[in-house]
This record gives structure tokens, sequence and C-alpha cells, in this order.
């Protein structure tokens, strides 16, 4: 790779040093802040043969070069461009400062807080959804599974249990999130919520009943009747109330002597927000959170099919602006209260987009003639239609611009019918094929219709224009001989052979795709898998050289004798610590052997920081392999046989 050009395309791309405002660089890709994202050239960018792709996330503009790479052209870039060299964590400051559209920062705090709490609630959505394919008439037979078959009724009482936890005590999982996200103690955070579902407040599913009935007790606070009413399944008032607390926590923070501090921060900090949250701030978000839920209901009945038609043709674009992180929040909001909303009509028209970018996808495989654009497009539309759709979007729907374009009219066409048969889901999961076990049972039916229609619809589109276009990827040289659009790298030209890649630390394997980043999950940067570590060891996972070891100890790359080039990347976003809890005991272009200590790394210190400790084994020149496969499910330690790759 020409370093020098590279850098000098990508500043082209860019419009110049002047649309810069601050750039850095981790062990895959450059990160940068932009002034005007408008002025971009997209296009250039993704043609561009030593750009592996680009997405926006955070407020930043990220370019994925790859390890080895991506160090030298961020030292040309800021060369060339005059910028000060910056850290991850300057950009990040910069990216989240008062710069920048105010609802898109909004949106942002929404996506910080919600993302990290969706497994917990899709655990609990997928054990609702099972709980329900047993218990639900007429989903098979007239009657329910548990009614022909009694024995299963405490298992699925036993499921209904599991499944209701997450959403009964949301505000526990929320304050936690939210708390840390606005600066506060996370433990407070979580603190505040138990207090807010106390088994001693009337459950706030109960609140109005019990109001009715004349059942709801009162406090005698300040002269005041405060409702000891409980908050379970909300949202908006523990929004509220961990900003608050985190408010007051940084205030007394600054004004308490260290002497105090320890004792009296918190207890002040609980003990205010506790009046505010139950004299004032509660009672009033909660209803204000009545209203927004019943507002979009009453959208959503009054609009009808036309208004998730419109819903269902953008969803993707909305996807690529980043602004579906702010819908997590919109559908909890909808499934907490499920007995008067129905359910939530964002999970359906969801599904009904990422299958038709999926659809769309596989379509270009049957029609494309570059093998580098069907290895991509087979193995990315399945991943859209499981629901990841990043890879097919980013990586072949909006580079040949149709398929992408043909998706969302099939998605909008799909929706129509989503919206014609009322389509619900009543837990959270995969937006995708297998999304129908999230459904209400009623609209199963409906709902796997409207998938096969965007399904349908978005492939036979993509594939007949595809045809009569003829333009996907192959152009012709002076001579007249066809030559791939993106010619293969160096690495991958040269021969490889069969390997085994072994784990670089002890712990539980998991796919790649369970990694919380998405340029590891969406496989941008290669296949292999990821580690849960058990301690903070790490080893090489193969003989050869270290071609790349960062200063900051949290990630390293090899080649092996026999062509494999291998990442091992430590914790997600642990760049930013800037190699504080890491000791390295190697140095770059050391020839080394398996089992070679890397590093170490404090995990509890890592964990206790925020940081996912994930250790990522990648093979970044995957495309030079026939098959690239995770080989075992069980614990690991290292030296224990992790990935094997297979030549071609």
């Amino acid at each position: 790779m020409n370093h020098e050009k590279v850098a000098q395309d990508v500043l082209n791309a860019l419009n110049g040093k002047e649309n810069i405002q601050a750039a850095a660089h981790c062990a895959t890709r450059l990160r940068l802040v932009i002034k005007d994202e408008t002025k971009i050239d997209q296009a250039a960018l993704d043609e561009h043969p030593d750009v592996k792709g680009t997405f926006k996330t955070n407020g930043q503009f990220q370019i994925i070069i790859g390890p080895g790479d991506v160090d030298k052209v961020y030292d040309a870039l800021i060369k060339q461009a005059d910028l000060p060299d910056m850290t991850k964590e300057d950009v990040n400051q910069e990216s989240s400062g008062a710069k920048g559209n105010l609802f898109m920062r909004f949106v942002k705090v929404l996506s910080d807080i919600f993302v990290p709490i969706i497994p917990a609630l899709v655990a609990g959505g997928l054990l609702m959804a099972l709980n329900n394919v047993l218990t639900a008439e007429h989903l098979f037979t007239a009657r329910s599974i548990v009614e022909i078959y009694p024995g299963l009724k405490d298992i699925a009482a036993f499921i209904n249990t599991l499944s209701a936890a997450p959403f009964t005590f949301l505000p526990i999982l929320i304050g936690f999130s939210a708390t840390k996200r606005f600066g506060g103690n996370p433990y407070l955070g979580a603190a505040m919520g138990m207090i807010m579902v106390s088994p001693a407040l009337t459950s706030g599913y109960e609140v109005v009943s019990a109001a009715a009935s004349g059942k709801l007790a009162f406090w005698n606070l300040f002269g005041l009747n405060v409702a000891q009413a409980g908050y379970q399944g909300t949202v908006l008032p523990v929004l509220v109330v961990s900003f608050i607390l985190a408010k007051l926590e940084k205030f007394f923070h600054k004004r308490i002597s260290k002497a105090f501090d320890f004792t009296f921060t918190p207890m002040l900090a609980i003990i205010i927000t506790g009046f505010l949250t139950f004299i004032f701030v509660g009672p009033v978000m909660r209803n204000v959170s009545d209203g927004l839920t019943n507002g979009i209901m009453w959208l959503y009945n009054t609009t009808g099919p036309i208004g998730t038609m419109v819903f269902g043709f953008f969803y993707s674009a909305i996807v690529i602006t980043g602004l579906h992180q702010s819908f997590p929040a919109i559908e909890t909001q909808l499934l907490a209260d499920v007995a008067k909303t129905g359910g939530s009509f964002v999970f359906p028209i969801a599904s009904m987009a990422n299958i038709a970018q999926g659809a769309a996808c596989l379509a270009v495989f049957f029609i494309t003639k570059s093998k580098k654009q069907k290895s991509l497009a087979s193995s990315s539309s399945i991943s859209a239609m499981l629901g990841i759709t990043e890879p097919a979007i980013f990586g072949v729907n909006l580079k040949l611009k149709y398929p992408f374009f043909c998706a969302m009219i099939a998605s909008g066409i799909a929706s129509i019918f989503v919206g014609l048969f009322h389509v619900l889901s009543v837990s959270m999961g995969p937006a995708s094929v297998i999304g129908f076990i999230c459904i209400r049972s009623q609209s199963i039916a409906s709902f796997l219709l409207s998938g096969l229609i965007s399904f349908v619809i978005a492939f036979a589109a993509t594939y007949i224009y595809g045809k009569r276009a003829m333009t996907i990827e192959a152009v012709t040289t002076a001579d007249g001989a066809e030559v791939e659009e993106f010619e293969a790298a160096d690495s991958v030209k040269a021969a490889v052979q069969d390997e085994i890649i072994y784990a670089p630390a002890t712990g539980e394997p998991i796919s790649l795709k369970e990694v919380k980043d998405k340029v590891f999950s969406s496989e941008f940067m290669g296949r292999g898998a990821a580690v849960i570590p058990e301690n903070g060891d790490v080893f090489a996972p193969c003989d050869g050289v270290l071609t790349v070891a960062y200063p900051t100890h949290h990630a390293y790359g090899f080649r092996t004798e026999t062509g494999a080039e291998i990442l091992v990347h430590i914790g997600i976003d642990t760049v930013n610590l800037n190699g504080q809890h890491f000791e390295g005991y190697v140095a770059q272009n050391q020839q080394i052997t398996k089992g070679t200590k890397l590093c170490t790394f404090d995990l509890n210190e890592i964990k206790a920081l925020g940081y996912d400790p994930t250790i990522i084994t990648v093979v970044t020149n995957t495309a030079a392999y026939a098959s690239v496969e995770r080989i075992t499910h069980e614990h690991v330690v290292p030296g224990s046989p992790l990935i094997a790759v297979t030549g071609k």
C-alpha cells in the first residue's frame, strides 16, 4: 500500500483539510470529526481499493484501513493536512462537544443509554415470545400447547417469570446506564431505580386502578400528599431522575471535602433525588410518558398503512444516518405498557427493511461477475436477513446504489401490509426473517406474508434492473480483457495454506458477530472469533512475525509463514486508556512463537472503568481463504485451537 497516496486520496474525498475538525486512529481505522459531512465524496471512498469501509457513529466519521497500515496512513494524513496529533480520547471529546447538531447529540445520548441494555431486553423479549408460543391459542391448533400438554404448564410459567424481569425492573437497568452516561456513579443510578420499583410501593401497572378504587396510599411530605406509586415499566421518569442524580452527585463532589465526600455525597444525592422524584419529577414525567405513548399510538392508528409505508420506505435510510439508535427508547416505552399499546410497530417495520436489504444483496450475488463482490454479497445477505444489515448496506447495496433503492421500495410496499393487518411485536428480538417469534400470535401469519412480499419484490427488482444494466463491477481494459473492480491486495494474491489459529487467552469463546463493535461484528476486518477473558494474560495465537505492536498494548498484528495475517485486539475502545493498566512484553518486527506472552492487562480495573475486555482474533486477509471458521464452543486456554483457515 502506498500510504502517502492513500492519505492524499482520503484527504481529497473529505474535501480537504478545512473540512477536518479532528483526527485520530485506533488499530484498524481512522477516526475523524468532520465539519460538514455533506461535502464528503462517499463514492470515492467506497471505490477506493485500500479503503475497506466507512461508517458514522458517535459523531465520528470512521474509515477502515486495517492493522499495520492505518497508523502510517494517519501519519501521512495529519502531515498533509497540517493537523495536530491527537489521541482517540481527544477526538471523542471533540465529537461529543457542543459543536454539532443538537438533535443528533440527543440521539447519541439515547443510543449511549439504551444500546448497552438491549441484550437484557432482547433476552427477556425472546423468552416472552417463547412463552407466547406455548400459551397462545389458535397458533398451531385451536388450543394452546400447554392445554394440549398440561405437563408444560409450569415450564411456561417459569419462562414467563424469567421474561418479565427485565421489563418489570426496567428502571434499574436504565438508572444504571443513564447515570453512567450523565457522568454519575452508575450504582447510585441502579439504587435509585430500585427505589422507584420498591415492593413497598403500589406497582406502576396498578396505580390507575388503585387510585380509582381509593386504595392508593400517600405520604405526608412537607404538608403534601405524595402518592406511594411505583414506576415499573417506565422510561422517561427514570431518565430525568438519573440526570438529576448525576448532577447532584457532581455538585456535592466539588463542595464536600474529601474526608466526608465518600460518606455523605451518595446519601445527599439519593435523598434529595428521592424527594424530587416522588413529589414532582415522577408524577410529571409519568404524564408526559403516557402522553408520548398515546401520541405515538394515535399516529400509528390514524395514518395506518400509509404511515407504515412511509416509515418502511425510509427505515434503511434512517439506519445510514444513525437516527435508528433512538428507536429503542420508543420501542421500550411501547413494550413496557404492552397491555395498553398492544405492542410495537417499530420492530415489524424494521424487519421488513432488513429482509429487503438482504434480498437485494442476495440478488447481487447472482448477477455479479466479481469474485470479491460475490463473496461479500453471499455472507452479507444472510447477515442482513438475520438482522445485521451494515455489511449488506455499506459493503454492497450502497456502492451499487440501485439495490439499496430497490430494497427501500420493497420495504415500503411490505410495510403497507404491516399497517393493514396491524402487525405488532410483543417483545424485542432480531428484526429479521426469524422475527416472527416476537410477533403477537394472531399476527404471525401476516408478518410472514409481509416478509415474503418484501423479499420477493427486493430480489426481483434488483435482479431485473441489475441484469439490464450489466454494469455491476466489471470494467474493460484497453486491450478488451475484463478485470475485477477491486484489485486483490498482495496478501490475497499470495498463496496461502491451511492453518490453525490458537486462543490468545483463557476464557469462553464467542462468535465474532456477538462482539459489541460493528467493525468486528460485521466482519469488515475479516472473519475470526473472540474470547471473553478470565484473566489479563494475552499470548501469541500463532508462529510468525509481529507486524503490529501498538504502544497502547491493546492490539497486535501477525503474519505467519503460511500467509495468514492475524489481528489480536484486546477490549472495545481500550485504546482510550493510552496504555494505562496494560504492560507489554514484545516489540514490532519481533519473530515470535505460539504462546509467547504479548501483554498483561488489569482485567478488574478495565471492567470497573466500564470497558468491555473481550479479546478479538481476526484473520484480516480472510478473502485469501476458502473458509475461516471458529472450531470450538468450549472453554479455551492459551494454545487451544480456536480458528481454522482453509486455503483455496
